[in-house]
């Protein structure tokens, strides 16, 4: 084996050499209890779990789609595939992607569109598969004791791949209808981790095990910053990880997580913008007696629009717990990137500029927050549609050149085709550059187009939270998106999430959301729609599915208040 890992079984093998008293924390779903496993019994399992995968008919270059929360099961798995040489993919267990019927129907695409070879999932979404007559699921899918009871096949030859080889599949977590699976490389797989090292130990320059013991996460490892961002991560530097549950554990008490990040040494924590603010609602510092959360070395904030008052809140209600603005360290990325795009280098907190003057063509978006910097070995440019660069300063589409572009989406030419161009990922996002780093505008996709204006649609959602009394943060989640009326053409929709049910209320609402938005950026709004809390559909990293929100109302689905 190399000094230097260059695949996945690779980097497995020498974090049980390495660090053989490090490992992983799994908790239970209530985030008290927890089973820790040092990196030799992580690769023990593993082994055992691809003898596994092999007994049940799993070959090399095989898909297997593993359908779990937050577990060892999960772990065990995947791993597993991975050893043997076969692509596994985890999939948001059910109750994380909207209904369960909805959830059903799109993982029986999953499935089909991978010709998967087994799925792996709860016991009880194997009865709803049976109960549901999804045919190819129903033949592929096996529950966690199932598979546990399977006896490894024997002489089971652990892969040794090459580094260009195809390591997992990743779906893109904003798609509506059947996701799109990310094909990333081994070399991928191994490069992005380290890159984001890099990142981190700037500006001290000193090596990673001299700034931080270990990461805790509740981040969904169906999802690239957890997947990758986490798990990758700690294996690939052999650090210490702590996994919580998302929606049984942080989204329910998510003082347990800062509590974890205070007692567990010099952490690093990933998160959404939403997690920071959900904290800012819900934690008592109270809860924090005794946790100094100046241990945390590294608050990564990304996968959504970073909002500058939800990061000063944050820094405030808890500084007496140690927290500094600083820790804060905006950053940007993609699945389609593996992960990690740009990073913050220069520590200190969010940084903001204004939009660049006549580049806003009406969106009311005065200050954008910096997102860094280039990973190690990666380009970004700014480009016009056509692909041509763009002076600095102005905004076009953002592009990326580098060792995590993906390569290509699994079955799926067309989008392939779309999203890599002359050797470039054509990321969909908008941004402009600043002395070499970047700031992000928008979506081209999400772009609203009402009366010959360009207006982001995250822009109407958070003036109106703010008049939820949310202060832009989420508190009243909001989904905006455009519709097209006759002969009127486009026009914007706003639908909000609300506790507030009585009519005059709402109303009073309505009315100071219609003004707020019509002061700020000129636009009318054709309608605004109240629903309970929890219908604004949303992806397992908390973005809102604006596509699906759309559909939602098009077909009359969503419930006025």
């Amino acid at each position: 084996m190399l000094d230097t890992p260059q695949t996945l079984p690779e980097v497995l093998a020498h974090a049980a050499r390495t660090a053989p008293t490090r490992g992983i924390r799994v908790f239970d779903r209530r985030g008290r209890e927890s089973e820790f496993r040092a990196y030799p019994q992580v690769l023990a399992s593993a082994r055992e779990a691809a003898g596994r995968w092999a007994a049940l008919g799993v070959r090399p270059g095989d898909r297997v789609v593993v359908c779990l929360p937050t577990t060892w099961n999960l772990l065990e798995a995947w791993w597993g595939a991975v050893l043997l040489g076969a692509r596994p993919v985890c999939v948001a267990p059910g109750g994380a992607m909207g209904s369960q019927e909805a959830h059903l129907r799109k993982l029986e695409g999953i499935v089909e569109r991978l010709g998967a070879a087994r799925m792996l999932c709860d016991e009880s979404l194997v009865q709803e598969v049976e109960a549901a007559g999804m045919s190819r699921a129903r033949r592929l899918a096996l529950g966690p004791e199932a598979f546990a009871k399977t006896t490894p096949a024997s002489g089971v030859r652990i892969a040794d791949p090459e580094p260009e080889e195809l390591a997992f599949l990743q779906l893109t977590s904003g798609s509506t209808g059947i996701p799109r699976a990310v094909m990333i490389p081994h070399r991928a797989g191994v490069h992005n981790p380290r890159a984001i090292a890099e990142s981190v130990r700037a500006p001290s320059g000193h090596l990673l095990h001299d700034l931080v013991d270990g990461i805790v996460s509740w981040l969904p490892l169906n999802h690239d910053m957890g997947l990758v961002g986490c798990l990758l991560f700690a294996i690939v530097h052999g650090i210490d990880l702590a996994l919580m549950r998302p929606d049984t554990t942080f989204l329910m008490r998510p003082q347990l997580w800062l509590q974890q990040l205070g007692l567990n040494g010099r952490t690093l924590a990933p998160a959404p913008n939403f997690a920071y603010q959900l904290c800012v609602q819900r934690v008592d510092p109270e809860h924090l007696k005794g946790v100094n959360l100046g241990n945390w070395y590294g608050a990564m904030t990304g996968a959504e629009m970073v909002r500058p008052e939800t990061c000063a809140a944050f820094s405030e209600k808890f500084a007496a717990a140690g927290f500094r603005p600083e820790t804060f360290r905006p950053c940007y990325g993609l699945a389609e990137a593996t992960l990690a795009v740009t990073f913050d280098v220069l520590c200190r907190g969010v940084r903001t500029r204004p939009m660049p003057k006549g580049a806003d063509s009406g969106l009311g978006l005065n200050e954008v927050v910096c997102n860094g910097r280039p990973v190690t070995d990666t380009e970004v440019v700014i480009a016009a549609p056509d692909g041509s660069a763009l002076p600095a300063g102005s905004i076009g589409q953002v592009r990326v050149k580098g060792p995590g572009v993906f390569a290509g989406y699994y079955n799926d030419t067309e989008g392939t085709r779309e999203g890599l161009q002359n050797g470039w990922l054509v990321t969909g996002d908008l941004g402009f550059l600043h002395d070499g780093e970047l700031y992000l505008t928008g979506r081209t996709k999400d772009l609203l187009i009402v009366h010959g204006h360009n207006v982001m649609p995250h822009e109407l959602e958070w003036i109106a939270e703010a008049c939820g009394g949310g202060d832009g943060g989420g508190a009243e989640r909001c989904g905006a998106f455009s519709v097209a009326k006759d002969a009127e053409g486009e026009q914007a929709v706003l639908v909000m999430e609300v506790s507030e049910r009585e009519g005059e209320a709402l109303a009073d609402l309505e009315r100071e959301i219609r003004q707020r938005i019509g002061r700020q950026i000129g636009l009318p709004l054709s309608d605004v729609v109240f629903v309970k809390r929890g219908k604004v559909p949303r992806t397992t990293s908390g973005k809102v599915q604006r596509r699906e929100l759309r559909r939602r109302y098009i077909d009359g689905e969503l419930e006025r208040l």
